[in-house]
């Protein structure tokens, strides 16, 4: 849906949950778009950040539905984060995260968290929560793969050129980690749309336009179950095989980063060049 450059766009999303509910009243989970609630503007943030999600856990009370209603920016002390929640069918709130890698140099400001998400739909599954620029460092679903995640929740805000490599990135994380990805994008500034659905050999399951549109779709975590144990289509068995490597990766120890990353200069916006 459209998410404008400042101020509330709680009523409009509230308006959304119930039209959702009304024409698909089967619908167990809705997830919005990343800083959905109140654009991409520090100076928008929310003064009560408590009381505009107590909105969205009445309204997950009342329609009986998971909900994920993207993100926003949030002021703890000094620092800022995007923050999101996932409130549960009965209103409590089932899992808090704040984005680990915030768009930088971009998103100037804005602290990365520090904890990874995961949270449990009964008789259903094991989902993850990542936010946008997360998905593009593998380590992210790495963990969360490896925290028994079977479908990875995704809010974005993209509106810039590089949406169709996220998009390739959305695939090859669902086929690599044998999992669902819900990828939602909003419009207006709150990106480009076409938001994509992955199953677990990284086909596309839904792929949305460049409008405001609602889009039902049916996840099968048997697919997921299935992959992980004999490989997507009978072939990779990629987590097992990640479990069982014979690899030492050095990058990954702590305080063991490559001279070569170091060599290649501060995070900052890039700069005209004399030519």
């Amino acid at each position: 849906m459209p998410v404008p450059i400042g101020g509330n766009n709680i009523p409009a999303m509230a308006g959304q949950v119930a039209k959702t509910m009304a024409l698909f009243p089967g619908t167990d989970m809705i997830v919005f778009s990343e800083l959905a609630m109140h654009g991409p503007l520090h100076s928008r943030m929310s003064e009560v950040p408590e009381a505009d999600i107590q909105v969205f856990q009445k309204l997950a009370e009342r329609h009986g539905v998971w909900l994920v209603p993207g993100s926003m920016f949030v002021r703890r002390g000094e620092h800022i984060f995007n923050h999101a929640v996932v409130i549960a069918p009965d209103g409590t709130i089932a899992g808090r995260y704040d984005k680990l890698f915030p768009f930088r140099p971009f998103e100037v400001g804005v602290e990365g968290g520090t904890k990874f998400l995961v949270f449990d739909v009964p008789d259903v599954g094991r989902f993850g929560l990542s936010i946008c620029y997360d998905i593009w460092f593998p380590e992210v679903m790495r963990t969360l793969s490896s925290m028994g995640a079977e479908v990875l929740i995704h809010p974005v805000l993209t509106g810039t050129t590089d949406r169709d490599a996220e998009l390739a990135i959305v695939r090859a994380t669902a086929a690599m980690f044998q999992c669902y990805v819900i990828d939602v994008n909003g419009l207006d500034a709150g990106g480009n749309g076409r938001s994509l659905v992955a199953d677990p050999a990284g086909r596309v399951v839904y792929q949305s336009g460049q409008i405001p549109e609602i889009f039902p779709v049916m996840i099968d975590l048997g697919q997921v179950r299935q992959a992980r144990r004999d490989g997507a289509n009978g072939l990779g068995q990629v987590l097992k095989s990640w479990r069982d490597r014979s690899a030492d990766f050095v990058v990954y120890r702590d305080g063991q980063q490559a001279d070569y990353l170091q060599s290649l200069g501060e995070l900052a916006p890039m700069i005209k060049r004399e030519r």
